[in-house]
């Protein structure tokens, strides 16, 4: 907002105009009054707007905002019309509803409304072709300009950030052929759309550990901090920029030098010496950085209300960072300011914020509880849940601290409970916790389950109520979406009295084993984790060597047997002695195929079918009828244009043995439709589900699950399908549910090397598939014993058995094959989803 006094002609108002604001605040009626005196009366409703906001009623000044558009159109100004929808945008930012946010300023530049969409399942790259073409219609005038950089905000805080770096650099580049034009807000703002990128990349570093993308994205962030602190000092020294950009730019330096220097300290203690010397500059940085931002002190007061508030807590939260007293006695000070004037402005969200950075900050036990409990009780009496949700956490911890377990329980429950209402919108449309998920989200699950079990007596059907709402989470954060259509496997009616739950949960220290039965009999076996994350660690360096069907499946057995005896056996006489076995499972354990247990005489696949859900949520599952056995049946044997594309797995060969699949899948469905090869582009795919019904869809196609949403792709002829486009593929088909596919097979793909939440990848399918059921191979299996497992399973399945039964069955089958014994071949399948 600082720049619309220099844009619009209508914010320079006399003081005939301010008496009129004052003394006759309501719209004046068009046909009661002239041309002229509406015309100034839009500008008064426009001047009052921005004094709002500026005050931090944010509320209000949209209102006054909306009233002055609709002057404007009556008088058909354009630029009027076109200004204040922008100034509405900014208000709705400042309320945090950035979707709306982005809708209000598209409809001012007049763009396609879709630039908006908050799923992400449209390429971004089809995105970025839209808005180059939109951007290219415009008049370069300032209103314009204006509009382009705050739709460049908007895209930024909805984590679409390269849509939103292509709106800044344009804008930027039209700018700079204007004369006399300041482009410091337009710098600053790219700078920040730069720094979102940074957070995206630390953020994926902290889970992600496929060594060539961990390599990638290690360069990225040196090669992005460097470069931003760069670009940021550099706007720093511009002379003529306003005080209020300069001060911006100054803390958002100061708050990245902080953060790249704990990256580095990380890097360094894990053993990484490469960096020593950027860890000796940046630290040299940081002092000199704070010391700049405290000399120009006074800038804060230069600010509007609401802007100098958030501005104080800022720098209260960088200073509360660096380990110096007297630092923290500034950092208090800063954020008590900024609590005086939120008071003064009167608005809740603002004193919320101030109260709550405070309670972060104070080490009296007691004056942190009074500024959280203050800064939740204002957060919930405006339901600003997306707020609530932090101040009760940190009350939990508080709480936690001072041995108040019963306070400590009730806050974290009121915390997953906000998080719960609004996670679908948060997760959407808010690239801060987008890009700080396992940071800032997932630690709220965990620790609140760690309490739970804390009880002599605990609540352990709460315990698996909130892991199954933190896999929920998390699978949404993968594909960005809202809430999924599941339900929880307890809530699941008239379950076979052979059916057992087993969800097993890493909350570090420990690893909690816990069994549900039909009769919702639960009981529960907590292992000591260290031991169990050795084995773990060590079957996912057996399970995803390239040399796996070579190395003596001994090292396999050993290692299984020792997790089903601490994890499994202490629970045997509490689960069925036959049946189906469903496993709930957690990050470490997703890669894992869970049938291979071993009891020391048998295979756990010997005794029960299994399936899992990556999350203990599924949707209702429902058995495949006789008549539902037509397939869409896509394959690729050999090489194409996709095996070149950057999001492919590498070092990929021709299958060509998928034929002889292809031909065995035919042959087992009725009235099924074949794409091979050239027929099989990315196209035909979508033709053929739009206009048929296929209760089944077959892929036997090189594919990756990744736990990046970018990486997770199957191979069509033309091109990689990313799990963000699959969406797109299959809109028509799962918008109703009879026509949802029930079983969707994905015979030829592997989970991405060294990375245990690459099976999230399998869960975004099923759920961007609609799928009921989805079968999947972890690791790239032999082509011949894939076809044979396939017709097995096939003709099970067409014989009336379940889809987990007749996977087993098939396996089984491949297994009693003396060719075939190795685990690599017939174990590396997985069904996930619902097992009927």
């Amino acid at each position: 907002m600082i720049r619309f006094r220099y844009f619009f002609k209508y914010l320079l108002l006399g003081i005939l105009a301010l008496t009129i604001a004052i003394s006759q605040p309501c719209m004046i009626l068009a046909e009661q009054v002239s041309k002229q005196a509406q015309q100034r009366q839009a500008e008064v409703l426009n001047h009052k707007g921005q004094r709002q906001l500026d005050l931090g009623q944010t509320a209000e000044a949209f209102e006054t905002w909306q009233q002055a558009t609709k002057l404007y159109e009556h008088l058909k100004d354009t630029e009027g019309i076109t200004g204040t929808l922008i100034n509405q945008n900014v208000a709705l930012q400042a309320m945090g509803l950035h979707l709306r946010a982005c809708k209000i300023v598209v409809k001012a530049l007049k763009f396609d409304t879709e630039i908006c969409a908050t799923s992400l399942l449209e390429p971004a790259n089809s995105t970025k072709r839209l808005l180059d073409a939109e951007i290219n219609k415009l008049n370069p005038i300032p209103v314009h300009l204006l509009g382009l950089q705050n739709l460049g905000n908007v895209l930024r805080q909805l984590g679409k950030l390269s849509q939103s770096e292509l709106v800044l650099r344009k804008t930027l580049s039209i700018a700079q052929q204007l004369d006399n034009f300041d482009i410091s807000a337009i710098l600053l703002s790219l700078n920040n759309t730069g720094k979102s990128l940074y957070q995206q990349a630390r953020d994926k570093y902290s889970w992600i550990e496929e060594p060539v993308f961990q390599k990638e994205t290690f360069n990225f962030i040196q090669k992005q901090a460097l470069k931003l602190l760069n670009d940021y000092q550099s706007l720093i020294n511009i002379p003529t920029a306003p005080t209020a950009i300069r001060l911006q730019a100054q803390l958002q330096r100061l708050s990245l030098l902080l953060d790249f220097q704990k990256w580095l300290m990380a890097e360094s203690n894990s053993g990484n010496t490469q960096l020593a010397g950027i860890q000796t500059q940046i630290n040299q940085q940081i002092q000199p950085s704070v010391n700049n931002i405290l000399e120009n002190a006074p800038a804060f007061s230069e600010l509007p209300a609401s802007q100098s508030i958030y501005s104080k807590l800022n720098f209260a939260n960088s200073l509360n960072q660096i380990s110096d007293e007297q630092l923290h006695s500034v950092a208090l000070q800063y954020a008590e300011s900024a609590l005086q004037m939120a008071k003064s402005t009167k608005n809740q969200r603002l004193m919320s914020n101030a109260f709550g950075t405070l309670g972060k900050l104070e080490k009296q036990h007691e004056r942190s509880l009074y500024y959280l409990e203050q800064a939740m009780a204002l957060a919930q009496s405006i339901q600003a849940l997306d707020i609530a949700y932090e101040w009760q956490h940190e009350l939990g911890l508080e709480y936690y601290k001072q041995g108040k377990y019963d306070k400590a329980l009730k806050a974290y429950s009121a915390a997953i409970n906000n998080l719960t209402q609004v996670r679908d919108n948060l997760l959407a449309s808010n690239a801060d916790l987008q890009f700080s998920f396992y940071e800032k989200v997932e630690p709220v699950y965990r620790e609140y389950m760690r309490l739970l079990l804390s009880s002599p007596n605990p609540n352990l059907e709460l315990v698996i109520q909130t892991n199954e709402q933190l896999q929920i989470a998390e699978l949404e954060n993968f594909l960005k979406c809202g809430k999924l259509d599941v339900v929880a496997l307890n809530k699941l009616q008239s379950l076979p009295n052979t059916t057992a739950i087993i969800h097993i949960i890493d909350l570090g220290d420990r690893i909690e084993v816990i069994a549900q039965s039909s009769n919702h009999y639960i009981v529960r076996n907590s292992v000591d984790a260290k031991s169990i994350r050795t084995h773990v660690n060590n079957l996912l360096d057996i399970l995803q060597s390239p040399k796996l069907f070579s190395l003596n499946k001994s090292l396999i057995i050993s290692s299984y047997q020792k997790l089903y005896s601490s994890l499994i056996a202490p629970l045997k006489t509490h689960i069925p002695s036959s049946g189906t076995i469903v496993f709930a499972l957690d990050t470490s354990f997703q890669s894992l195929p869970m049938g291979l247990l071993h009891d020391g005489k048998n295979y756990l696949i010997k005794q029960y079918s299994v399936a899992e859900t990556l999350g203990s949520k599924i949707r209702s599952p429902k058995s495949l009828s006789k008549n539902q056995f037509t397939a869409l049946i896509a394959g690729l044997s050999k090489e194409s244009p996709s095996f070149n594309d950057k999001n492919a797995p590498k070092g990929l060969k021709p299958l060509s043995g998928v034929v002889v699949e292809v031909a065995d899948v035919k042959k087992e469905t009725t009235s099924s439709t074949v794409l091979l090869n050239e027929n099989f582009t990315s196209l035909e795919f979508q033709k053929e589900l739009t206009k048929n019904d296929f209760p089944i869809v077959h892929i036997s196609t090189h594919g990756q699950f990744s736990s990046n949403s970018d990486k997770t792709v199957f191979l069509a002829y033309d091109k990689a399908i990313n799990i963000l486009e699959f969406d797109s593929l299959l809109k028509s088909k799962v918008q109703s549910h009879e026509n949802a596919i029930e079983l969707l097979v994905l015979s030829a793909c592997q989970t991405a090397k060294g990375n245990k939440r690459s099976t999230l990848g399998i869960a975004g399918v099923a759920a961007q598939a609609g799928a009921q059921s989805v079968i999947a191979s972890l690791w790239l299996v032999d082509e011949g014993s894939t076809a044979m497992l396939m017709q097995e399973f096939y003709k099970e399945l067409k014989n009336g058995l379940t889809k987990a039964e007749a996977l087993r069955q098939a396996q089984l089958s491949l297994s009693s094959n003396s060719k075939y014994t190795h685990p690599y071949f017939w174990a590396g399948f997985v069904l996930v989803g619902g097992w009927l």
